[in-house]
């Protein structure tokens, strides 16, 4: 994924009512930026960093720009929630994850129930259900999820376990958007039913991929998958 048109940037003042951020832009101009990220961000905030943002593309949009990542640590965090989805339907569709590659046909947003799935991909042989979710909290080296709890992500995995029982693949698909890590765990100890549901997933054969997505001021690339362990 290649960022058109260029990312501005700058530096973060404060992120507050969750879905905005100021910031300081080079030119000592302050903007407000939309933050896509609900959760708490835990790890991948600090004020003072250095920040990109991308332009709106709709000049009626109220904020005119877009938060898409910040630097901890001398390593950039890609905290825009929608990213991971778009990546994994490039990978899917371009056979970028060996894991997930060998299907003709790929479809975003599917309504399955009363839930609606990030990806269906389907080949001659299968149907593959794949839920996506963005990461991006870090305790040592291990990338957590959820960084808040997430009644709406338990819901996801319940549907994914119903899917495997009739018989389809179900995949639960994290993108990983920092490269300091290399172990991926629920982090039960900031929603521990999720992490149980998550376990039960995993027993009733849905398959856990977390991919680690490289990302920079030009565009993000995921690279490879890591393992995972119930801490």
């Amino acid at each position: 994924m290649i960022f058109k048109p260029p990312l501005i940037h700058g530096r973060l003042i404060k992120r507050y009512k969750r879905f905005l951020s100021d910031i300081c832009l080079d030119d000592n101009s302050v903007v407000i930026a939309h933050c896509t990220n609900t959760g708490s961000m835990k790890s991948c905030i600090e004020e003072g960093a250095e920040v990109y943002l991308s332009p709106a593309l709709d000049p009626k949009r109220k904020t005119q720009f877009t938060w898409e990542m910040i630097k901890i640590n001398g390593h950039w965090i890609g905290i825009n929630t929608l990213i991971p989805n778009a990546l994994a339907y490039e990978a899917v569709v371009n056979n970028s994850i060996p894991l997930l590659s060998g299907y003709t046909y790929v479809q975003r947003e599917v309504n399955v129930g009363e839930s609606r799935l990030d990806l269906m991909a389907q080949n001659d042989k299968e149907t593959c259900y794949i839920e996506v979710k963005n990461v991006t909290y870090k305790e040592g080296q291990y990338a957590l999820f959820p960084d808040a709890v997430s009644t709406r992500g338990k819901k996801h995995l319940e549907t994914l376990i119903r899917l495997k029982h009739e018989g389809y693949r179900a995949v639960m698909l994290y993108i990983i958007q920092r490269i300091d890590v290399n172990v991926f765990a629920p982090a039960k100890h900031i929603d521990s039913e999720y992490a149980q549901t998550l376990r039960e997933a995993f027993d009733a054969g849905v398959e856990i991929i977390p991919v680690i997505a490289q990302v920079s001021p030009t565009g993000i690339e995921l690279t490879k998958t890591i393992k995972l362990e119930w801490v």
